[in-house]
């Protein structure tokens, strides 16, 4: 149960790369104002808010990568505990976006559905 949880952490992770990308990089694109509904002018109003927070979605990808390399390495103590604070802080901000943004329900799912899954096989399989 531990690899499936840190399967899912790890695709949890490559999402957030991608959003990081999304939102540092692309985030005046017309992809990216699809994916987010905004306009260019709001693109461009938000570029720095966008920014920054592309770069809170990178370090969540990379803590949890971290812990993902030192559970597989044999430090499972120190790598779950990297893992469960990335997938966890993870699953908490599509918890937030869930609960103040009614419209951005769906997309709070997408976000979380993965780190939720990470977290039980983890724990789960840390606990047998």
């Amino acid at each position: 149960m531990v690899a499936v949880g840190l399967v899912l952490a790890g695709v949890a992770a490559a999402l957030h790369v991608f959003i990081f990308w999304l939102e540092s990089v692309a985030w005046t694109t017309p992809r990216a104002r699809a994916t987010f509904g905004t306009t260019e002018q709001e693109a461009a109003a938000t570029r720095e808010l966008a920014f920054n927070q592309g770069f809170y979605n990178l370090f969540l990808a990379v803590v949890t990568a971290v812990g993902i390399v030192l559970v597989a390495a044999g430090t499972t103590g120190a790598g779950a505990a990297l893992v469960l604070a990335g997938t966890g802080s993870m699953l908490a901000a599509a918890l937030v976006l869930f609960l103040s943004s009614p419209g951005k329900r769906g997309a709070a799912i997408k976000q979380g559905a993965v780190p939720l899954l990470a977290v039980v096989a983890l724990v789960a399989g840390l606990a047998l």
